[in-house]
């Protein structure tokens, strides 16, 4: 038996639903990438789990949640737009049911490019909030506070939190929608081949096992839950770690606000340089574990929840 074409509606529904579960899972270690691939002078941070340590202490439970909430609601958008495209490229290069794998590349280039409309103001704005916590904490040296008993520093207040609306507003008041927009080409940098390498990728190991009697991959069968599960981690983990050079470029070229000592840059070929030379190329994988740790994950619940079909039921229960 065939098996049944899924509405654009239910694949955006899929997309959508797939990302606030992925997020709300993940997202203490995404802030960790974050402040990991900022530090330049100051080492704040030792690793991940340093990182996650210091921000409980410091900031609370909650504080591993900043910038949460601009995740979770531009992810909606951001997910289903990248794989409903990369699903409706898939099926507008196919010819008899069948894909080849420039084919599968360049869908996922599509789905690459497409989602960069949302995922660049997403990302800009919750890199601010991801490391005010960081430049806090480094411009305040000395013992974490305690938990318990009054600071001795009480005196100094700390800055007020920014806040994705004040940085919203703030971008739009002096630099218009392209201060919303800054490090657009380098997230399509990350974006785009991340999509090349992780479509098909995923596609070709989803379709492990599924095999017809006449030895040719039954693409009709629908995987089982378990093998879209490993299949979307073990494809995200390859594309996450492979880019994360890329995703280091973006993330300091979208930060505002730096540090006492921190570089500021002019572009992309800027950036590379000026982390080469000071900073030396083993710089270009700080976080590279905590990527692997947050899209692993992320895209297995994701390809999880786009095959159970979660969509198709909503809308049945709508209709």
């Amino acid at each position: 038996m065939g098996e049944k074409k899924v509405s654009l509606p239910a694949k955006l529904i899929n997309g959508g639903v797939a990302g606030l579960v992925g997020v709300t899972c993940v997202f203490p270690i995404d802030l960790a990438k974050t402040r990991l691939q900022n530090q330049q002078g100051i080492q704040v941070y030792k690793g991940m789990l340093d990182c996650l340590a210091k921000t409980v202490r410091s900031e609370g439970y909650f504080g591993c949640y900043r910038g949460a909430a601009v995740n979770l609601t531009l992810v909606t958008p951001e997910k289903a737009i990248k794989l409903a495209a990369n699903d409706v490229f898939r099926q507008k290069l196919s010819k008899d049911g069948k894909l080849p794998l420039w084919g599968e590349v360049l869908a996922g280039c599509g789905a690459g490019t497409c989602q960069v409309v949302v995922t660049t103001p997403m990302e800009m704005l919750k890199i601010q909030l991801q490391d005010a916590g960081r430049l806090a904490q480094a411009a305040a040296p000395g013992p974490a506070p305690s938990l318990v008993g009054p600071s001795s520093q009480a005196q100094s207040t700390p800055p007020p939190r920014p806040s994705a609306t004040g940085i919203t507003m703030e971008l739009l008041k002096t630099r218009g929608l392209a201060g919303l927009y800054r490090g657009v080409g380098a997230t399509l940098m990350r974006d785009v081949p991340f999509s090349m390498i992780y479509f098909p990728l995923f596609a070709n190991l989803n379709a492990l096992g599924r095999e017809s009697a006449s030895g040719q991959a039954d693409v009709q069968a629908r995987a089982p839950f378990w093998q879209s599960f490993v299949a979307g981690c073990s494809a995200g983990s390859v594309a996450a770690v492979a880019v994360t050079p890329l995703d280091v470029i973006k993330t300091r070229l979208q930060t505002l606000q730096k540090g006492a000592g921190e570089d500021t840059y002019r572009g992309i070929l800027d950036c590379t340089t000026r982390i080469m030379r000071r900073e030396g190329p083993s710089a270009f994988l700080k976080g590279a574990t905590c990527r692997a740790l947050v899209i692993a994950p992320l895209f297995g619940i994701a390809q999880g929840v786009y095959f159970l079909g979660v969509g198709e039921t909503v809308l049945g229960l709508l209709g």
